[in-house]
């Protein structure tokens, strides 16, 4: 076997960079807020690479260990009915159904927001985390042929607005409870939606250089770090 491998531990790669001939992003200092990206299937490279660039201490999540050690958790886009499915055949579902009860700060993106919601727009049912108390519409904007970026709005978020890709995307129906924060709409529907420490996108925000939602996310974490010790 020709050439050399470097550890990805070792030499502070993510998983994944080095092969993708992508320059790593610096790990973050000691203390930094401990925040997972569930990686059973999904964009999970460009969410620990994000992460890393707001200054959190970015992991992969794969087991039930891993669910109880992070201060926070991003749920990436993907196939929301796959990662339903592995959630329960690889016994985290509960875990994490309890950890989002619990309080703990979990972000959603695309796949993610279904994954989140309470309730779904559809006749099928399918394993959902829940905890944000919405009810979405899967491939709410066309299939991936009709996939699109845009420019919105987000409430709370300095700078402009956001450019944003939304691909194979959901959208939220309903809000169900009054503490549904509703931070940005397209045509008229709710894409980005907040409740408490559960925050939710329609979009991919990992795959256009635009952090400022994760910066958002961690300041959450970072927030929720205190109360999370004291009841420990």
């Amino acid at each position: 076997m020709s050439g050399s491998f470097l550890p990805d531990r070792a030499h502070g790669w993510i998983p994944g960079e080095r092969l993708a001939r992508r320059e790593p992003v610096l790990p973050a200092p000691e203390g930094a807020p401990r925040v997972g990206v569930l990686a059973l299937q999904g964009d999970v490279l460009e969410h620990l690479r994000a992460l890393r660039r707001c200054g959190a201490d970015a992991v992969a999540v794969r087991s039930v260990e891993a669910i109880g050690d992070v201060d926070g958790l991003i749920v990436p886009g993907g196939e929301s009915t796959t990662i339903g499915k592995l959630l329960v055949r690889l016994g985290l579902m509960d875990v994490l159904r309890q950890r989002v009860a619990d309080g703990l700060p979990v972000f959603g993106t695309c796949a993610g927001m279904i994954l989140l919601s309470d309730q779904l727009d559809q006749d099928v049912a399918q394993p959902l985390i829940g905890g944000l108390h919405v009810r979405t519409r899967r491939n709410a904007f066309g299939r991936q042929l009709d996939s699109f970026d845009t420019r919105i709005e987000v409430a709370g978020i300095e700078g402009g607005p956001m450019d944003v890709a939304f691909i194979r995307a959901p959208r939220v129906e309903e809000v169900l409870a009054a503490d549904v924060e509703v931070l940005a709409t397209v045509e008229d529907h709710a894409v980005v939606v907040r409740q408490g420490p559960l925050l939710a996108a329609a979009f991919h925000p990992e795959v256009t250089g635009d952090d400022r939602l994760h910066a958002a996310f961690v300041a959450t974490v970072i927030d929720a770090m205190p109360a999370a010790s004291a009841q420990g």
